[in-house]
């Protein structure tokens, strides 16, 4: 077979030359140092153990990379394949996962163990709103000198301001007094 597309022989890691190879890159052509190796793939006639030097002579004839697979098996197992198409389709993989994971962001409502009406349902719209972004939200009530008094009226605001919220979140815990702060977290509730 002619030239390869990409302008590379087989056995060339990169247009560059040789580089170091990174601890995630995989053997190819004649970096495989074992006698007999495992063929498996689509692209091969007869899948089985065969000779190192035959396995690269059938990828050189398909102009393609004899690629090890798995280094750890007895013999290992080898693909024939083209190596920068595969390395390029790994990274879309990893770039697809790393967009589709999703980041979690918590947002934090504060307020007093005697906060009024107004401003307690005031907190609870902007809580409303974050829990409906697909935010965490973390209330908190900080009691400040004596206050600490009042520990009880504490919780049972966070606990009012929990039971307000259930169409949009859920009480990931019972409130928790750390200190002179009492808080508690809300998760968004999962959309179908």
């Amino acid at each position: 077979m002619g030239p390869r597309p990409n302008g590379l022989k087989p056995g060339n890691r990169s247009a560059f030359g040789n580089r170091k190879k990174d601890e995630n890159e995989l053997n190819i052509n004649g970096e495989i140092k074992a006698a007999q190796v495992r063929l498996v793939g689509d692209n091969i006639p007869e899948p089985g153990i065969c000779s190192t030097s035959k396995a690269l002579a059938l990828a050189d004839e398909l102009g393609l990379d004899l690629v090890e697979i798995s280094a750890k098996a007895d013999p290992p197992v080898c693909k024939i394949l083209d190596y920068q198409k595969y390395l390029y389709q790994q990274r879309k993989k990893a770039k697809e996962m790393k967009q589709n994971s999703t980041k979690i962001v918590i947002k934090e409502i504060r307020f007093g163990p005697n906060t009024d009406e107004h401003d307690f349902q005031f907190k609870l719209k902007h809580a409303q709103g974050f829990l409906q972004e697909g935010c965490k939200v973390k209330a908190s009530i900080f009691f400040r000198g004596r206050s600490i008094q009042f520990a009880s009226q504490g919780e049972k605001q966070l606990l009012r301001f929990a039971v307000d919220l259930e169409e949009y979140g859920r009480a990931e815990n019972m409130p928790v007094l750390e200190g002179k702060r009492m808080t508690m977290m809300l998760a968004p509730i999962k959309k179908k």
